[in-house]
């Protein structure tokens, strides 16, 4: 995106934020394939047969995002940022419908490794990973945070940095002990 048209988006969330309704108009067509290949990037890690798709998960987020237009967005930045927390928390929801209506079976598996490096932890638990998320953040806010940008929202360690202003070297040591803590997290959830 070209920094007109990051400009464009930031006027347009403006806009929206200052109850200009219209500006959904003018906001959607500007951020809509960003968001795609945001959810495109959570359902990578799902199973093929999720039987929730990209598009609506797109549309059930931009819907959450502008109907709580309360939210003073700072930056474009900071509106893929809390859309890819809103994302989460839709599969997480997804899931625990599903899994619900099943009485526990078939959840949805994701893998949890560094976008980057391929690295894996192995097929867990969305949920499990949702509460343990929930929990991290809990503990540590910034580590959380940088789970969610990095792994789900696919930034990379210098965008991570960026979104957080902190430095690169900060995101790398949290984003290491956040997944050896999250390993030990899920670890012992599978035991219980």
């Amino acid at each position: 995106m070209s920094e007109p048209e990051h400009k464009d988006v930031t006027r347009a969330l403006s806009d929206l934020q200052s109850g200009d309704r219209s500006a959904i108009n003018r906001v959607l067509p500007l951020i809509y394939d960003e968001l795609r290949a945001l959810a495109g990037s959570y359902f990578r890690r799902q199973r093929s047969d999720h039987t929730l798709q990209p598009t609506a998960l797109v549309h059930e987020a931009f819907l959450r995002l502008v109907s709580g237009a309360n939210t003073e967005w700072q930056s474009r930045k900071h509106f893929f940022d809390v859309a890819a927390m809103a994302m989460r928390q839709l599969l997480a929801d997804h899931a625990r419908r599903r899994g619900a209506a099943k009485r526990g079976g078939d959840l949805a598996k994701v893998t949890l490794g560094d976008p980057e490096a391929g690295s894996s932890m192995g097929n867990i638990d969305l949920i499990a990973l949702d509460d343990a998320l929930t929990k991290l953040a809990q503990l540590d806010e910034r580590q959380g945070r940088i789970v969610e940008l990095r792994f789900l929202a696919g930034l990379s360690v210098a965008e991570t940095a960026e979104v957080l202003a902190v430095s690169v070297r900060t995101v790398k040591l949290d984003w290491q002990m956040a997944k050896a803590w999250l390993r030990q997290e899920l670890d012992e959830g599978k035991e219980r």
